[in-house]
This record gives structure tokens, C-alpha cells and sequence, in this order.
């Protein structure tokens, strides 16, 4: 496991800020302890500082991964979280979509969510900001961008897409593969 170069640290936390504006420090500093991210073969991953020192006595081809697998470095060095970082990132989210019950079923198909089934949208989220998509139950099922700005989506038509799907829980079956 090796740290990340300047260039995908950068990219990587001005991703984290777009989904959870300046709650990044949270993510780093826990009471828990302290932790770091690291990448093996393209992917992030965040781990433990403690579990990453007990890693070292292992060689790079014995490690498959340490930590949690944030996403996924492109070739063209763009980063795609992967639906594992959910959990870590829905408690801090700075902008929240919550969907209908009658539209779950859909957006766990891999479906944008139109503003049919949109049940309640944060205040002041502007136009391509990440958001956190949750249940009316409030469950988290995925990340989105929103299409449009929270005041255009109370003038919309009922068949606009208000938020672009990006990942959700549905995707450990569909891609569980490809996840690690």
C-alpha cells in the first residue's frame, strides 16, 4: 500500500468535498483513532493507521486490500467512489436527496431519479452538487449529482430528472465482482 501522489490526493479530496463539503477533517481525525488514505492497484482505500502499521510486514503481491475501498483511479485520473464508501460518507453528508417509496425500487436499478420520485431535497444545493441519496426512512441507498439547483427543482416537470444516479447498495449485486 502506497500513499497517494499529490496530484491523486487532491483529486481525491476535492471529490470528498463535493459530497461532504468541509467535514473531510471528520472523516480523518475519529475519536476512534486516526486514519489515512492509501492506494494499491488504482483504488483508495481508507484504513486505520493502527491496521496499516500491521500490514507493513506483508509484501505488495501478498495484499489484496487494508481498509475500506473508497473507488477507483481511471486511467484518465478521474476518481468513481465505489458504493463501500457510503457508509462512511452518508453521516456527513453536506446535501441529501430522499427518494419515494414507490421510486426505491428504481433508483436501486441504476435509474436517475426524476422529480416524480423525489420525496424531499436539502435547501441551497446547487446545480452538478453531490449528493447523498436516502429512503424517506432515511436509509442511505447511493451518491447522486443533482441536475438541477434545489429552486429548480419546485418549478420542474414532473418528468425532469432531478438527480443523475451514480452508484447505489444495488450494485453489490449487480457488480459485487468488481467491487474489491
Amino acid at each position: 500500500m502506497k500513499r497517494l501522489t499529490e496530484e491523486r490526493t487532491k483529486v481525491l479530496f476535492e471529490k470528498l468535498a463535493k459530497y461532504i463539503g468541509t467535514n473531510v477533517q471528520q472523516l480523518i481525525d475519529r475519536p476512534d483513532g486516526t486514519y489515512c488514505f492509501r492506494e494499491h492497484k488504482d483504488r483508495v482505500y481508507y484504513v486505520s493507521e493502527r491496521i496499516l502499521k500491521l500490514s507493513e510486514c506483508f509484501s505488495y503481491k501478498q495484499i489484496v486490500c487494508v481498509g475500506t475501498c473508497f473507488g477507483k483511479f481511471s486511467k484518465t485520473n478521474k476518481l468513481k467512489f465505489h458504493i463501500t464508501a457510503l457508509y462512511y460518507l452518508a453521516p456527513y453528508a453536506q446535501y441529501k436527496v430522499w427518494v419515494k417509496p414507490s421510486f426505491e425500487q428504481q433508483y436501486l436499478y441504476g435509474n436517475h431519479i426524476p422529480k416524480s420520485g423525489l420525496g424531499r431535497i436539502t435547501e441551497n444545493a446547487g446545480q452538478y452538487q453531490g449528493v447523498v441519496v436516502f429512503s424517506m426512512n432515511d436509509l442511505a441507498l447511493g451518491f447522486g449529482v443533482l441536475a438541477r439547483s434545489t429552486t429548480e427543482c419546485k418549478t420542474a416537470d414532473p418528468l425532469t430528472t432531478v438527480c443523475f444516479h451514480q452508484s447505489d447498495i444495488g450494485e453489490y449485486i449487480r457488480a459485487e465482482d468488481s467491487l474489491f
